[in-house]
């Protein structure tokens, strides 16, 4: 791989990490993507771990994107055929409708049958989700790049008794807001997309995480929208020394082989730190991995006659369903 000192801030990057005009400048005059960027109102401000930037705690203040409403309703068609499904979820795309949120996008996650036992890891979810806002707020607050990265906050909620759907009838989902122009960034075994930009931001925060927590916490398996204003993250995996964020949670080797792959790019700052140990302990992959119950990992009848309208609520409500036709499917 070839590299190359940045001509502004003199530090040595990977061929990717310039634009292919910049490459062209040759050595001396070649700048890389955040060097570019910086001042220039651009995405990819990079601003070396600083902090104390006027705004910084209203930047922080926007990280969490929550479901800010009590309904949402979705069709037996999207309960049916889920629209995306992860290694242990089902997705299903509906609508809030009540709320700030009203009229908006919406989805609810369950999992899938014989993965997990639900009622432990919404708990553990809801835990990883807590420390993932946390690591992503001091980001947001020393200002890394020009743009926010915000983390999409689930809550449980729960279906009302629906007689004429009793597989979801009082079942417990995670609730969160749609988000779009979805993609992969890394995942909880050291795989990584290098090729454009917003990736290699991701790989940053994850190391960031590290640094921050005092060597104690990974940020990864980070996914999510790419908008003109931000990024919105769903679903990432905290690895901790003590194991302590679920069945995704691949510990101290995970944490290792993650620095295993992990190149600094021109958004991570030299002076982050890393562990002594940074050996491969799991096959990178993309997809997310879980740990089995005796150990080791992965290597990681409803058919209605027209459509129902399915509310879901916070638990205690009194949630029913509008009987109506949906002309979208």
């Amino acid at each position: 791989m070839s590299y190359r000192c940045c001509a502004t801030c003199g530090r040595n990057f990977p061929k990717h990490s310039y634009s292919n005009n910049q490459w062209r400048k040759g050595v001396g005059a070649s700048r890389c993507h955040a060097c570019v960027e910086s001042g220039s109102g651009g995405v990819y401000n990079y601003n070396g771990g600083g902090g104390g930037h006027q705004g910084s705690s209203n930047r922080a203040a926007q990280t969490a994107r929550r479901n800010d409403a009590t309904r949402a309703t979705f069709t037996n068609h999207a309960l049916t055929h889920p629209f995306a499904e992860g290694g242990f979820r089902w997705v299903a795309k509906g609508t809030y409708t009540e709320g700030a949120r009203a009229g908006e996008a919406c989805v609810c996650k369950w999992f899938k049958s014989g993965h997990v036992v639900e009622v432990s890891f919404f708990a553990e979810d809801i835990k990883a989700m807590d420390k993932a806002h946390e690591l992503v707020r001091e980001w947001n607050s020393r200002r890394m790049i020009d743009k926010i990265i915000k983390v999409n906050i689930p809550e449980v909620w729960t279906f009302n008794n629906l007689p004429f759907r009793q597989d979801f009838s009082c079942k417990k989902v995670l609730q969160e807001p749609f988000i779009s122009n979805y993609q992969k960034f890394n995942s909880n075994t050291g795989w990584a997309d290098n090729d454009t930009p917003w990736p290699r931001v991701m790989q940053a925060l994850s190391h960031f995480s590290y640094h921050v927590s005092s060597g104690q916490f990974v940020l990864c398996d980070l996914q999510g929208g790419v908008y003109s204003n931000a990024v919105v993250l769903t679903d990432p995996v905290i690895l901790s020394r003590s194991k302590m964020y679920g069945v995704t949670d691949l510990g101290p080797q995970g944490i290792s082989s993650f620095f295993s792959n992990h190149v600094c790019n021109e958004f991570c700052s030299a002076g982050w730190s890393r562990p002594a140990d940074q050996r491969c302990y799991f096959r990178p992959q993309a997809g997310t991995s879980m740990v089995r119950a005796g150990g080791g990992t992965n290597a990681n009848q409803y058919a209605p006659t027209h459509q129902n309208r399915i509310q879901v609520g916070y638990s205690g409500l009194g949630v029913g369903y509008v009987d109506e036709s949906d002309e979208d499917y």
